[in-house]
C-alpha cells in the first residue's frame, strides 16, 4: 500500500493528486500546482515540466490540459480501501457505474449534470463531454447560486419587480383617477337631481294653491246652486201634493203659498258662472321655458305665478308666421297695398306693353284699382 501511495503522489506538493493533469510530456501533476507554476508569469503560454524540464506549450492554461482519468480511477478505488475516517467526501458520495462494471462514478458530466465513469467519458456515451471534478463542479455551483441569490434579493435589478411595480402604479393611478370621475358623476347628478325635485316640489306647490283657490271660488257658488235645485225639487214634491188635496180650501191655500215660494225662487240671482281660464297653463311654461333652458342653468327658472284670470285676457302670443297672416287678412290693407301698387305699375308700364306673365296678374289688379277709387269717391261725396 505504501508503494501504491507513492505512485500515487505528486512530485510538485507531494500529496495524492487532486485533478490530474497529463502534461504534452506525458507526465501527471495535480492541476493546483499547475496552476501555481504559472502564477508567477500569469501571461505566459508554456511552463518547464518539473520531473523531465521540458519546454511545454500550454496557450489555454492547465485547465485546458486532459484529465487522467486512469489515475484519478486507482486514486478513488485506493481511497475507497482507506479507513471511513480518511476517506473522502466524493468517494463516500459516489458509487459503481451501471453501465460498466466495477467503475467508480467519480467524474462530473458538465453537459448532462450527471455522476460517470473513467469510461464513460473515455469510450462511452459522454465521450467528448464537458466533464468537471465533483468537488470543483459543486464549489462553481455554489458560487453560482450565492450570486444567483444575491440578484434576487435586490430589487432594484430586477426588472421583474421594478415592471410590476410599474403595472401596479399605473393601476392604482388609473383606480384613483377612475374613482374620482365616479364621485364626480354621483355628485353632479345628485345635485341635479336635488335641484329638479326642488323645482318639480315648486311648480307642483303652486299648482295646489291655484287648486285651493278654485275651491274658495266655486264651491260657495255651487253650495248655493244646490240649495236652489233642493228648493226647487221640493216645490214639485208640493205641486203634486196639492193636486192630490180634495178639500176646495185647503187646496187653494196650498195653491196660494206655492205661488208665493216659486215667485220668491224666481227672483233668486243665480251666480254668473264666469268663464275664466288658468294662466299660465304649465303645459307652456314646460315646453316654452323649461325645454328651451340648458341644464346647468336650472336654477334661474322662477317658478309662474298661476292665476285664473278672465277668458281671453292673455290672447295666445302670435308667432311670426300667424302675425304675418293676419296682416294680409285685413282688407284695409290689402286696399292700401292695391292703391299703392297699382299707380307704380302704370307708370312703369306706360312707355311699353305689359309682359305677357304679367297680362292676368295687371288685369286684376287694374280692376281691383278701378273699384276703389270709386268706393272712395263715393265715400267723400256722402262725407261732403
Amino acid at each position: 500500500m505504501e508503494r501504491l501511495e507513492e505512485e500515487l503522489t505528486c512530485a510538485i506538493c507531494c500529496d495524492i493528486f487532486s485533478e490530474p493533469r497529463v502534461l504534452p510530456c506525458s507526465h501527471t501533476f495535480c492541476l493546483p500546482c499547475l496552476r501555481e507554476l504559472l502564477q508567477p508569469r500569469p501571461a505566459a503560454r508554456s511552463l518547464s515540466c518539473p520531473s523531465c524540464r521540458a519546454q511545454l506549450p500550454v496557450p489555454a492554461g492547465p485547465e485546458a490540459l486532459p484529465i487522467n482519468f486512469a489515475l484519478k480511477a486507482v486514486i478513488d478505488k485506493w481511497r475507497q480501501r482507506e479507513p471511513a475516517g480518511t476517506a473522502t467526501a466524493t468517494a463516500t458520495a459516489t458509487g459503481m457505474c451501471r453501465e460498466h462494471s466495477r467503475q467508480p462514478l467519480n467524474i462530473y458530466c458538465v453537459q448532462d449534470r450527471r455522476l460517470v465513469c473513467g469510461q464513460c467519458v473515455t469510450i462511452g456515451s459522454h465521450r467528448g463531454h464537458a466533464i468537471d471534478d465533483l468537488q470543483s463542479a459543486h464549489g462553481k455551483g455554489r458560487k453560482a447560486w450565492g450570486q444567483l441569490l444575491q440578484e434576487l434579493e435586490d430589487p432594484s435589478r430586477s426588472e421583474v419587480f421594478s415592471c410590476s411595480q410599474r403595472l401596479q402604479d399605473n393601476k392604482a393611478r388609473c383606480q384613483s383617477a377612475l374613482q374620482s370621475d365616479r364621485e364626480a358623476v354621483l355628485r353632479y347628478f345628485k345635485e341635479l337631481g336635488d335641484a329638479l325635485e326642488q323645482k318639480k316640489a315648486a311648480l307642483l306647490s303652486a299648482l295646489d294653491e291655484l287648486e285651493s283657490s278654485i275651491s274658495e271660488k266655486y264651491d260657495p257658488l255651487i253650495e248655493e246652486v244646490e240649495k236652489l235645485k233642493a228648493e226647487e225639487g221640493e216645490l214639485k214634491e208640493l205641486h203634486s201634493a196639492v193636486r192630490e188635496e180634495e178639500s176646495p180650501l185647503l187646496f187653494l191655500e196650498k195653491l196660494d203659498g206655492l205661488q208665493l215660494r216659486l215667485q220668491a225662487l224666481k227672483h233668486k240671482q243665480l251666480p254668473g258662472p264666469e268663464p275664466v281660464e288658468i294662466h299660465p297653463r304649465m303645459q307652456q311654461v314646460l315646453q316654452d321655458t323649461w325645454s328651451k333652458t340648458a341644464i346647468g342653468q336650472l336654477h334661474e327658472i322662477q317658478t309662474p305665478k298661476l292665476q285664473l284670470a278672465p277668458k281671453n285676457q292673455f290672447p295666445p302670443e302670435l308667432t311670426p308666421a300667424s302675425a304675418l297672416r293676419a296682416v294680409f287678412a285685413d282688407p284695409k290693407f290689402l286696399l292700401m297695398l292695391v292703391v299703392s301698387f297699382v299707380p307704380y305699375c302704370i307708370k312703369e308700364f306706360s312707355s311699353g306693353a305689359v309682359p305677357a306673365p304679367l297680362q292676368p296678374l295687371w288685369l286684376f289688379l287694374l280692376h281691383i284699382y278701378e273699384d276703389s277709387c270709386s268706393y272712395l269717391q263715393d265715400r267723400v261725396q256722402e262725407l261732403c
